[in-house]
């Protein structure tokens, strides 16, 4: 590329306006009016853009609710669409080169999604643009480089000469949807040999797109890239609509441009007007400016990370005590108040509280963590769960979390909504607790480097192969956990099988104890909560006629039976203590 590039706009919202149905899938229409797509890549060509991308920017399964088939006759025909339009405008041989790039956005999410389904449908779609024979692949608004770094070299390897470009959508902070600041994503995709070009799209308009890119240090040799929104949308008879305003995204866009941008394009709201109006207050026939500017250089003080306090516990000979208290459902914290303080006299090292367990709503194990630690001075670990928090709900908690003191998370993918109450109330489930951790890493990065979150993830031993166990464990230390809090153990199977996987993985493991305190109570977590293994001989030592003091007795008795053959595997213990009956520690510790 020898000159400034200038790349379309948006395909999605200016199709939605084009049939009057805001919100609709452009997608759709490369097989049901492809003519309609094919004229707006013509539009885009004749108003000066000199790279097209297919219309495929949502073409997966999840969003489009189509099957692997329906997508590849999708995308192929997205492809020969494009090809179609370019074909009209290269028939002179004096003409402009049009490039064509396939558009890949973010294959749409959830708790359930594995990272080897989803590569591999980024991987169906990057066959498809190869195959294709088109110039370049686009990888748009994506939130980190995830996915991208790994299919780099795949893409690579099957044609070298494939351009890769990656964009990422930003918030008016510069940060983007994974908590990655605009920065680091630069200073990471430096480090991957590959990817050609790189940038930012959508999230912002031109205005904070330009700031953005005033402070952000680019990577050397590679071709720098820009397409913000036309600006902000706003609410007219039901309808979100971006405002005209070309002159002022042509402004920015040669501001941006000045900076040393070699690729110029737009996002949602922007249309082939908002093309030519930029072309005409740029220079494109500037030369391409592969970076050389130099890089900041390092200030000479090294970050000094400060301690844990209860990861170095670890580092003692003794057992790491942590112990669960359920937050009330109710404003009243009396109670709870008075358990922490018995504790606080206990072996118990930390306090852990639930995240509404069972999908019932108690009161926020962040904030009843902080309250505890600011009533007691316990060291504190509020349990995070995905289930009831979007991505910006996320990090606030977050955030707050962090400057109350808290330093220490059990991050968890959660507990369903109650079957009974799944008509008024949803699931987020933005991400399961595997890519949480990974937002939470990136947070210590961006903002904790010096005294950071230690968190630890659960550890469903009993659930699944030992293999298949091991392989979710080690994808949540790669995410930064530093420890595991099991589910309760019962037998000598239970522990046996923590033993082989404490073999396999180098981590830190609190074996959950929890006392059954009845023979109701014994015979409902037997039969009610899936991954708890209860053998018919703990069940048979309770009777039903036992007082509350028997029955914690022997409750007691077995949990220290289980702790003594959980011995040698075991860090520590993650005590569990139904209807928060603190006197049992005694009874368990002695």
């Amino acid at each position: 590329m020898k000159h400034r590039l200038i790349m379309d706009g948006s395909m999605g919202t200016y199709y939605s306006n084009l049939i009057n149905l805001p919100g609709a899938f452009s997608e759709t229409a490369n097989l049901t009016t492809p003519k309609v797509i094919e004229q707006i890549h013509t539009e885009y060509i004749l108003a000066g853009a000199r790279m097209i991308r297919t219309n495929t920017f949502a073409a997966n399964r999840a969003a489009l609710k189509i099957d692997v088939k329906e997508q590849r006759l999708l995308v192929e025909a997205a492809c020969r669409i494009a090809k179609n339009a370019v074909s009209e405008f290269t028939t002179d041989k004096n003409s402009h080169m049009i490039w064509i790039a396939g558009d890949v956005g973010p294959i749409v999410e959830d708790a359930n999604s594995t990272w080897e389904e989803i590569f591999e449908e980024y991987k169906l779609l990057c066959d498809i643009f190869i195959d294709q024979g088109l110039h370049g692949i686009h990888f748009e608004t994506f939130p980190s480089l995830k996915y991208i770094e790994e299919l780099v070299p795949y893409i690579k390897e099957r044609n070298k000469d494939m351009f890769i470009l990656a964009s990422f959508s930003l918030n008016k902070n510069g940060y983007s949807g994974a908590g990655i600041s605009a920065s680091r994503l630069m200073e990471k995709v430096g480090l991957i040999e590959g990817i050609d070009g790189c940038g930012f799209n959508c999230g912002v308009g031109s205005g904070h797109m330009y700031q953005i890119f005033k402070k952000v240090n680019f990577p050397d040799h590679k071709y720098i890239f820009a397409a913000p929104n036309a600006g902000y949308p706003e609410q007219m008879q039901n309808r979100m609509v971006f405002m005209d305003n070309e002159a002022y995204f042509a402004k920015n866009m040669r501001q941006i441009a000045e900076l040393g941008t070699d690729l110029l394009g737009g996002c949602c709201g922007t249309t082939p007007a908002y093309m030519k109006a930029m072309i005409q207050n740029i220079d494109i026939d500037q030369p391409s400016n592969i970076r050389k500017k130099n890089q900041s250089q390092a200030s000479g003080i090294e970050t000094v990370e400060k301690p844990n306090d209860f990861y170095e516990l670890f580092k003692s000979k003794k057992k790491v005590i942590a112990v669960e208290l359920d937050p009330p459902y109710d404003a009243n914290i009396d109670h709870i108040l008075e358990c922490a303080h018995i504790l606080k006299n206990s072996k118990a090292d930390i306090i852990t509280f639930a995240d509404s367990p069972l999908g019932r709503s108690r009161v926020d194990s962040i904030l009843m963590s902080t309250k505890i630690a600011e009533e007691t001075g316990l060291k504190v670990m509020p349990h995070v769960c995905c289930r009831d928090r979007n991505m910006i709900s996320m990090r606030a908690s977050l955030l707050g979390a962090y400057i109350h003191g808290i330093r220490n998370l059990l991050i968890v993918t959660g507990d369903p909504v109650p079957g009974d109450s799944r008509v008024s109330t949803t699931g987020v489930f933005d991400y399961n607790s595997i890519r949480l951790m990974e937002y939470v890493k990136e947070m210590n990065i961006e903002h904790f480097k010096t005294e950071p979150f230690y968190y630890g993830g659960a550890l469903n031993h009993g659930r699944g192969s030992i293999e298949k166990v091991v392989a979710r464990m080690k994808k949540k230390i790669d995410a930064g956990a530093k420890f595991f809090l099991t589910q309760p153990v019962y037998s000598i199977e239970d522990a046996e099988r923590i033993l082989r996987i404490k073999e396999l993985v180098d981590t830190k493991i609190l074996c959950g104890i929890m006392p059954l305190v009845s023979y109701r109570n014994a015979n409902f977590i037997k039969n009610e909560f899936s991954g708890i293994n209860v053998p018919d001989e703990i069940v048979n030592r309770y009777r039903p006629d036992m007082s509350k003091e028997e029955a914690e007795l022997v409750g007691a008795s077995i949990a220290r039976e289980i702790m003594e053959f959980l011995e040698p595997v075991a860090d520590g213990y993650y005590i569990m203590l139904p209807f928060n009956r603190v006197s049992l520690m005694e009874k368990i510790m002695g």
